[in-house]
């Protein structure tokens, strides 16, 4: 019998990198399942230590998304995998297209953004009315 592992409050990089590792093992678990349960934990507790870690910069979508990109170690080309197209992702890095929903679920979830930081409204090149497409 395998025994489910216990999770605490997490006080240090290397209990974090235990919690994302298990998270992404059991990200798909069926609902009601006791690996969903753990993953809702897991959310909590990872959700927690980044927010007291790593406070975020206010600064427009796009620049916050280049900042995370950087943080990560990322070029425009993983934020294309992810997405599916290059070109949409190269406007919107150069401000000359918004972030669309699906973007912004995308984007958060790989570079652990907040969503409410993506859904803010800015300005795109050679346009007057803020960014922000549905």
């Amino acid at each position: 019998m395998m025994t489910q592992p216990q999770w605490f409050l997490i006080e240090s990089e290397e209990d974090y990198d235990k919690c994302i590792a298990r998270y992404e093992e059991i990200k798909h678990a069926l609902k009601d399942s006791k690996e969903h349960k753990e993953k809702l934990l897991l959310v909590h507790l990872i959700s927690e230590y980044e927010n007291a870690q790593w406070s975020l910069p206010n600064v427009d979508p796009v620049e916050l998304i280049k900042i995370r990109m950087q943080d990560f170690g990322y070029k425009s080309a993983d934020l294309a995998r992810e997405y599916g197209d290059k070109g949409t992702v190269s406007k919107v890095l150069n401000y000359k297209q918004s972030l669309s929903l699906t973007m912004i679920r995308k984007f958060s979830e790989l570079l652990r953004i907040p969503v409410e930081s993506l859904i803010k409204e800015y300005d795109l090149k050679g346009h007057s009315s803020p960014g922000l497409d549905m």
